[in-house]
């Protein structure tokens, strides 16, 4: 860990490129301690749930190793994120319009570390990144568990959210991964938000939540903030095995609403005057 986080230092220090200016994009990552929390589901339909506030919507999957974002969405990309760090595509040509008035941009399957590009990849990037100022809202679905991509997108987001759920294994994954952001991020100057999914009711998650924040607050000094729960639902399953998110499949079903009311919640929040993407290029890559 401490040579990726000196990795992700010396790109810090790096030369920055010069790009135009971004307007002010809302940058949210989500993540979680351990897999099979439901993590990307939720990242996909609240992409739908912004799109339906008549947002310009936008989901990166940022899962350099797994990416599964377009398995959801039942859609075959040609192109990914890897071709475009390899300057073989743009951002635009790679980015796929979906049915559900969101885009998508497919995960980098096969490249490891951002904080192993090359000066002139980086630059590059950063340049293709800027190409996304036109959007509202950008969700940034990162892996499971705390790897250096995962770290440096959170530190890069105007809201980090943590998925968890009732189940112990799950619990202590998500404070797990609070404390090495925590201990590994620097100046953290984020809106970090927990979730706790599948709940049977409202006061499990109240009772989950306040057990991981009352722990962070304690032992980490860290403030989270209980954004709220998402039901167990059998639509998610039966969305999931048809490959059709159930903001669509159902708008009434209680996951369905309950994620509407997430979204809801994070809008009422301020986040830096910063333009949101700005920032995120500027903490993953240095000042921009």
């Amino acid at each position: 860990m401490e040579d990726q986080a000196q990795k992700l230092r010396e790109l810090m220090k790096a030369k920055p490129v010069a790009v135009p200016v971004a307007k002010k994009t809302r940058v949210i990552t989500v993540a979680s301690g351990k897999g099979g929390v439901g993590k990307t589901n939720m990242s996909v339909n609240m992409a739908i749930a912004y799109a339906r506030l008549g947002k310009r919507v936008i989901i990166m999957d940022a899962d350099l190793g797994l990416a599964n974002v377009n398995i959801l969405l039942d859609i075959i990309p040609k192109f990914n994120l890897y071709h475009v760090i390899r300057k073989q595509k743009t951002m635009r040509e790679i980015m796929v319009d979906t049915q559900y008035g969101i885009q998508m941009i497919a995960g980098a399957s096969g490249f490891s570390k951002i904080a192993n590009l090359s000066e002139e990849e980086r630059q590059s990037f950063i340049t293709e990144l800027y190409t996304l100022s036109n959007a509202d809202i950008i969700i940034i679905d990162t892996s499971a568990g705390v790897s250096s991509n995962v770290l440096s997108f959170i530190a890069a987001a105007d809201d980090a959210i943590i998925i968890t759920t009732p189940e112990p294994t799950a619990i202590t994954d998500a404070y797990g991964i609070i404390k090495i952001i925590a201990t590994e991020v620097e100046n953290l100057n984020i809106g970090l938000k927990l979730v706790v999914n599948r709940v049977k009711n409202v006061t499990e998650g109240r009772k989950v939540a306040e057990r991981i924040i009352n722990i962070s607050g304690q032992f980490l000094n860290l403030k989270v903030e209980y954004l709220g729960c998402v039901y167990e639902d059998p639509i998610v399953q039966s969305s999931v095995l048809k490959q059709r998110p159930f903001m669509v499949q159902d708008p009434k079903s209680k996951a369905a609403i309950s994620v509407q009311h997430l979204v809801g919640r994070i809008e009422k929040n301020d986040f830096t005057d910063e333009p949101g993407l700005a920032r995120m290029i500027r903490k993953l890559f240095g000042k921009a």
